[in-house]
């Protein structure tokens, strides 16, 4: 039995060392991945907000530790403007990142011809030892600031696959700004992780006013037109695909990591003691994001 851990108030992929953005002012994401490098080898962190992951791309674009794998809309004035298919990392870092930018529009079916595929010949290849998995909800359709077409099973089917490979996994929100659906999102997603099946009919409750007129899970939502035109022709996805498998290939098959001193777990410290310190002979202390290019 692996291990699952959930934080739907987590998944803030934006922010950087130096900056807040995109609503994100501490990339907890990376102080995540940070721990699990005391213990794991490799961690792969995969990132299905509509919105490109960037800050974490950032944090990890010179380390083989950390495999980022972003599927996102890209393209004109879209935030945050990153993301291209050429972002593959550098130095040793270089075909460690994995960019898959889509279009408007892209539909359930579409989106698992090329998640599924991309995310086999990460496992296939690079053989992480944990798993990081930011499930973003505004890539759901009627999402306020989004353009996908996804529906609820759509984008919890990438957490069923996910799931799937059976290795410890740390499951986090992100984005999404249609309320209601959002709460619809990781609800469902959260049964998909406990292997739990739960009723359509949503139960009395304080804010049961937003889910009218249905109150359900899944709404029926057929009869109802997709407001954008999915522009991922097949072709298209093939391409990606191909080109994406092709600089996995490229890979020191599942890299390695010189024996070296681990810091001590965060939760281990005794910050009691050092509260009781004279500030001014405690021994100073370097961050974890200085250290990232030591990874």
């Amino acid at each position: 039995m692996y291990d699952v851990a959930i934080n739907w108030s987590g998944g803030l992929h934006h922010a950087r060392k130096d900056e807040a953005s995109g609503f994100c002012y501490i990339n907890d994401i990376v102080l995540a991945i940070v721990e699990l490098l005391k213990y794991h080898a490799r961690v792969l962190y995969i990132d299905i907000d509509i919105h490109h992951g960037d800050g974490v791309q950032e944090a990890f674009y010179l380390t083989d530790r950390v495999m980022t794998v972003s599927f996102h809309k890209y393209g004109g004035d879209f935030f945050p403007g990153t993301g291209d298919l050429d972002e593959i990392g550098v130095r040793g870092g270089k075909h460690y990142s994995v960019n898959v930018p889509l279009r408007d529009g892209i539909d359930d079916r579409s989106y698992q011809s090329i998640f599924k595929p991309v995310i086999q010949g990460v496992m296939d290849y690079y053989r992480p030892s944990a798993v990081v998995l930011q499930c973003g909800a505004d890539s759901l359709r009627f999402d306020r600031l989004g353009c996908f077409n996804l529906t609820f099973k759509g984008h919890a089917e990438c957490v069923r696959f996910v799931k799937s490979f059976n290795l410890p996994t740390l499951v986090l929100g992100g984005g999404g700004y249609t309320v209601r659906n959002v709460a619809r999102c990781w609800t469902y997603e959260t049964s998909v992780l406990l292997d739990t099946e739960i009723s359509n009919e949503l139960p009395f409750n304080d804010y049961i006013q937003y889910y009218a007129p249905d109150f359900q899970l899944h709404p029926d939502y057929s009869g109802i037109p997709f407001r954008y035109e999915n522009l991922n022709t097949k072709q298209y996805l093939e391409n990606l695909k191909i080109k994406i498998l092709e600089n996995l290939r490229l890979l020191q098959w599942a890299p390695s990591v010189q024996i070296q001193d681990i810091p001590p777990d965060i939760m281990n410290l005794d910050l009691g003691n050092e509260d009781k310190l004279d500030p001014d002979k405690r021994k100073p202390s370097k961050s974890s994001f200085e250290s990232i290019d030591t990874l």
